[in-house]
């Protein structure tokens, strides 16, 4: 079989056209300004108020707060759900874990039956959030640090900020890859590796099948036909090629989030120097029907917090005033990261729907449970 490795095929580039604030949407942002926060004719007003007094609010508004994250199972929750609780004892959190393609119409349900749960959606479906606010069904706010947060990574009208940065490309075992460790994609279809690689679906996440759809455009689709021919394990969820680099069942999981900078001797996430990878900015909106809006908006400061950013596992943070790592530069600063090119990819259901069947041909329909469980209609009520 040929194979091209030395093509390079670049995104279609194409600006997505800014969304225009009208005078009836500034109107309802500035009714819908918290006390404190300020409104003018602008827009809103970055949060002034301390995480004391926003504690304060959410408190005495009732004490408790739903998040629903997306996510591949619950325990990537629990680092949140003990931090939260050992700042805020008084607000009870409930974290709800699931695929952000099942949260997202989850949600839509919900507000079409009258039985809204969450407070604040944090979704990986990033053409949600400018659908949603399309539809007015967001709070316009800007937690404190808003200004500072990348402008890729928020809404300038403030309906919806990220909060984290996530990445994904592939990893490997240490001492199982050894010198043949490799460096990017191309050396995962070596023969060394036949019945060695794990991954996540790519036709059953979206940030996988970008990811994988960048490899196909760097080196081909010749490349994706070697890399089916090398018999990787397919599993659903993102956690699940990590898993099983960790429990030593592959030397290679591809489709994963990880850290450049972790001290990890075990396992190594690849941050390639020229060849692609993906990473985006984890959305978070607070919803125009929340039942608790005094505790979502002491979550959002809370998670923009200079603590909280500097705190981020990866090195990366969404504020351009803050560097968890000195050793690590920016994402955005990483062509092959393709920042902005994964909200676009989102933005094409068609075209996301085309390849995810045609990555199907190639390795099969999607099988199994998915990793989260089944959490139905209304979960965290």
């Amino acid at each position: 079989m040929s194979r091209d490795f030395s093509r390079r095929r670049l995104l279609a580039a194409g600006a997505g056209a800014a969304l225009a604030g009208t005078a009836a949407g500034q109107a309802s942002a500035a009714s819908d300004a918290a006390p404190g926060t300020g409104s003018t004719l602008l827009g809103i007003r970055e949060e002034k108020r301390s995480l004391d007094e926003l504690y304060q609010a959410a408190v005495a508004e009732g004490g408790k707060f739903v998040l629903y994250q997306g996510g591949d199972v619950d325990s990537q929750a629990a680092a949140v759900r003990t931090a939260w609780a050992a700042a805020f004892p008084e607000v009870e959190l409930t974290v709800v874990v699931d695929y952000s393609k099942y949260h997202d119409v989850r949600v839509d349900n919900q507000l079409a039956t009258g039985t809204l749960v969450p407070d604040v959606v944090q979704l990986q479906t990033l053409q949600d959030f400018t659908r949603w606010k399309r539809e007015g069904k967001l709070l316009p706010y800007k937690p404190a640090g808003f200004s500072e947060v990348h402008k890729g990574f928020k809404d300038p009208d403030g309906a919806w900020t990220a909060l984290m940065v996530i990445a994904f490309s592939f990893m490997y075992d240490i001492q199982g890859a050894g010198a043949n460790a490799p460096r990017t994609p191309a050396d995962l279809v070596d023969p060394h590796w036949k019945n060695a690689i794990a991954s996540s679906y790519p036709n059953d996440d979206d940030a996988v099948l970008y990811l994988y759809s960048l490899y196909q455009r760097t080196y081909g689709w010749d490349w994706v036909a070697a890399f089916a021919a090398q018999q990787p394990q397919f599993a659903r969820g993102t956690n699940t090629p990590g898993a099983a680099v960790a429990g030593r069942q592959k030397t290679i999981g591809v489709g994963g989030s990880g850290s450049t900078v972790s001290t990890s001797a075990t396992l190594k996430w690849v941050l390639p120097d020229e060849a692609p990878f993906m990473a985006w900015g984890q959305r978070a909106a607070i919803l125009k029907q929340a039942a608790h809006p005094a505790a979502a908006k002491l979550y959002m400061n809370w998670q923009l917090s200079e603590a909280r950013q500097k705190a981020a596992f990866n090195g990366w943070s969404v504020r351009e005033d803050i560097t968890p790592n000195a050793s690590l530069k920016p994402v955005w600063e990483f062509p092959n990261a393709h920042v902005d090119g994964f909200p676009r990819f989102m933005e094409d259901r068609a075209e996301a729907e085309r390849l995810r069947q045609t990555f199907a041909l190639y390795f099969g329909e999607v099988k199994g449970d998915p990793s989260p469980g089944w959490p139905g209609l209304h979960p965290g009520r």
